[in-house]
């Protein structure tokens, strides 16, 4: 069974950071390409960032570049997203995403709220 499990959401004021993270189980971590997207209150379901198998350098969205940081452990099976410099319109639920074909699986997710 696919699992995804994200965690690391609170409260922050602008400017802080955050650590999520994404405990997974269930299909070969390793060889798979892993997300970021977020659910925000003025924007809808965005993607955020990707880490791919063969390419070294991860894919951010625009809002989120030089400001978050994708990774991932192999050891662990889990999948980290280093938030940094968090700005009010971060807030969302944050899930991650791997396909295992034939279904792109997500979790519950997990909720950032930015505010003073």
């Amino acid at each position: 069974e696919v699992q995804l499990v994200e965690s690391g959401g609170g409260l922050v004021q602008p400017g802080g950071s955050l650590r999520l993270s994404c405990a997974t189980s269930g299909f070969s971590f390793k060889l798979s390409a892993l997300s970021w997207v977020r659910q925000t209150p003025g924007k809808g379901l965005e993607w955020v960032s990707s880490l791919f198998i063969r390419t070294i350098t991860p894919d951010y969205a625009d809002s989120v570049k030089g400001r978050f940081t994708i990774s991932r452990d192999n050891a662990k099976n889990t999948l980290y997203l280093q938030m940094n410099s968090l700005k009010p319109e971060d807030t969302g639920v944050y899930y991650c995403k791997a396909p295992v074909w034939p279904i792109d699986y997500s979790g519950q997710g997990t909720q950032v709220t930015v505010s003073s």
